[in-house]
């Protein structure tokens, strides 16, 4: 029996593979690629930056496209040897099967790559969906994390249906109806506070509209499951997140990760405009600097 894509129509997967490749000369960066298999299927990794620099693994958002959040972290690229994976079951190169988020695949997944690059200690990043992706392997892989950085990161605390609904619902109803500038236009802003790129626009909503969403976040870390994980941890939070809001995800994680955790809340939404990644570029190089 065949699988059932991601994508509403072939012609969809064609434009955001079309996106994909014009998004790769905006990481201003020499880019490998390789296709990669694992337990769960092929993944295509991106790789970039200083060749022979320390790794640095960074799993993307969920419902996008790699290169759009690994663009976030261009400051980074001088200094580190970058490992993109194109998530599984999400839009990009890898295999469309979707991988269990309650379960400890996506860390079995993420740690198959990093032996075939033969990784035994690394830093890891993750933006979103790839946030809880990273800390999940970290827990699972304690031995390999030297440190992790989660930008707005899910897997800390649920999804904020509420806080969500509030802001963002009634457009998204609204654009899976009639596919309107306008709702199209209160989704985005609604996810970046108004300053969403006008390329991440495009992709944003015909992925909205037209691929199956992952609705289902990587969840069940817990402090028990963490205990054997000492690594030092940044979080970067938006106060104006419509997923994981700041004053929401502080209490968790200083819960989950005590004194290994360092925090940082700015006035910014999910996706944060270019002053917002200039200050977040700025506390991951400090941060890495100290501890990697």
């Amino acid at each position: 029996m065949k699988k059932r894509s991601i994508y509403e129509h072939s012609s969809i997967k064609q434009h955001l593979l079309q996106h994909y490749e014009n998004y790769l000369p905006l990481l201003e960066a020499e880019v490998e690629r390789e296709y990669v298999k694992t337990r769960f299927g092929t993944t295509h990794v991106l790789q970039l930056g200083k060749k022979g620099g320390q790794p640095l693994f960074i799993f993307h958002g969920a419902n996008c496209i790699n290169p759009m959040t690994l663009s976030w972290f261009k400051p980074l690229f001088n200094e580190y040897r970058i490992y993109a994976p194109d998530l599984i079951g999400h839009p990009g190169y890898s295999v469309e099967g979707r991988l269990g988020t309650k379960d400890g695949s996506f860390a079995s997944w993420a740690n198959d790559l990093l032996d075939h690059y033969h990784i035994q200690k690394t830093a890891f990043a993750g933006v979103s969906y790839g946030g809880g992706i990273a800390l999940k392997t970290a827990a699972a892989y304690p031995e390999k994390a030297v440190c992790t950085m989660l930008v707005v990161p899910a897997g800390i605390v649920p999804f904020s249906k509420w806080w969500t609904a509030r802001t963002m619902m009634m457009p998204y109803l609204l654009y899976q109806l009639n596919d309107a500038a306008k709702q199209r236009q209160a989704i985005t802003d609604a996810l970046s506070s108004g300053c969403m790129r006008d390329i991440d626009e495009d992709i944003m909503s015909t992925i909205l509209q037209h691929v199956s969403i992952e609705y289902h976040l990587p969840d069940g870390i817990t402090r028990q499951k963490l205990k054997h994980y000492q690594a030092p941890t940044l979080v970067i939070a938006g106060d104006d997140d419509v997923f994981f809001p700041s004053h929401l995800l502080f209490k968790k994680a200083v819960q989950l990760l005590g004194d290994r955790l360092e925090w940082h809340a700015y006035r910014m939404g999910h996706f944060p405009s270019e002053y917002f990644l200039e200050e977040i570029n700025r506390s991951m190089a400090s941060f890495l600097k100290k501890h990697y």
